[in-house]
């Protein structure tokens, strides 16, 4: 998994719990899991999205100067 061997995995392993504490990485772990899932939901909803900009509806009696 990305060139990384179970010492690096470890190591970082060991980093995350000292940074976070044991206490909240089962919170830090759901939130990315929610997000991942709402992520997907989002794209599988919307497969199209327009981003092309309106155009500005100009009178004929006015002009630009």
């Amino acid at each position: 998994m990305f060139g990384l061997g179970p010492l690096e995995l470890g190591i970082i392993l060991a980093i995350v719990v000292v940074l976070f504490g044991a206490k909240r990485l089962p919170e830090i772990g759901s939130g990315i899991g929610k997000a991942i899932k709402n992520f997907k939901s989002g794209i599988s909803e919307q497969s199209e999205i327009d981003v092309t900009p309106e155009k500005e509806q100009v009178d004929e009696g006015e002009s630009k100067t």
